[in-house]
């Protein structure tokens, strides 16, 4: 299919619209974009896997998601052109808006460096991948089959097939966080420095907020607070057989889905639509 890349200004429409008509597309559109910077991130290890069958597992991992975005973004065109009158591609999505345009959770922009390393070149540790997969995946295994019970028919059916690959997903990097927690004392020190960084992220996640509450009020969304349970029992039985330790509960909630990301988005965003942005209404 022949698609043509044109660089369009985010729909004003919206601004003024109140939360209870825009609420379905936010949430949409905030999915979507949590699936495409993690496929994005993970993408990154593509040639440079630990090993060849992690290098092909991460790939298909990364495909996986970007194709969840792709069917998510697609149904937020139909939905925005419900609101103004003109339905954007799914490139536009992706390539088009800027870093504050963007909502997803800051836990998928992060680098696969731990806290202290530098932005750009840092090494890469497989230690920090596997476990945010795992947080992600863990909570995903829950979310999309809740939302296969959506009272928006399209996206019902994208949560029902996405439920599957989740489960693949968390299965993949469940395995590892056991194999690396309770492996040799420098891979379970790796995965520990992992937990004790990403953790604090997911907080994020489960943080009430408008719009969530606005769609889930009209039975579109799920409440994700009432998935926390269900999420923990997963994460402490696959911590407790990895021989790792739960940090200390902290505070610190992010602020991705609300626009206002870490310094780290701004670089994912550079490598990621610099072909597109530099090379307008080329066609493939």
């Amino acid at each position: 299919m022949t698609q043509t890349l044109v660089a369009h200004a985010p729909s004003q429409d919206l601004g003024h619209a109140p939360l209870a008509r825009t609420a379905p597309l936010q949430y949409v559109l905030r999915l979507a974009d949590n699936a495409l910077i993690l496929g994005q991130r993970n993408a990154e290890w593509c040639g440079h896997g630990p090993a060849l069958e992690e290098d092909i597992a991460m790939a298909n991992i990364s495909l996986d998601l970007i194709g969840q975005a792709r069917l998510l973004y697609a149904h937020a065109g139909v939905l925005e052109g419900r609101l103004t009158g003109r339905a954007r591609l799914e490139d536009e999505y992706a390539y088009w808006r800027g870093e504050r345009e963007f909502r997803n959770w800051t836990l998928q922009e992060l680098p696969h460096s731990g806290p202290l390393a530098g932005t750009a070149h840092a090494d890469r540790d497989y230690a920090v991948t596997i476990m945010r997969n795992f947080l992600y995946g863990a909570l995903m295994a829950e979310l999309w089959p809740a939302l296969a019970d959506s009272r928006d028919a399209e996206l019902a059916a994208i949560a029902a097939k996405s439920a599957k690959e989740a489960r693949y997903h968390l299965h993949h990097a469940a395995g590892w966080v056991v194999r690396l927690g309770d492996g040799t004392d420098a891979s379970h020190a790796r995965m520990q420095r992992a937990l004790d960084h990403l953790l604090p992220y997911m907080n994020e996640c489960f943080a009430p907020d408008p719009v969530e509450e606005a769609a889930a009020a009209q039975g579109v969304a799920v409440l994700t607070a009432a998935l926390r349970a269900p999420w923990e029992a997963t994460v402490h039985a696959t911590l407790e057989d990895a021989t790792l330790q739960l940090p200390a509960p902290s505070a610190f909630v992010s602020t991705g889905k609300f626009g206002l990301h870490s310094e780290h988005m701004s670089y994912l965003l550079a490598e990621m639509q610099g072909l597109a942005r530099a090379h307008p209404g080329a066609q493939w």
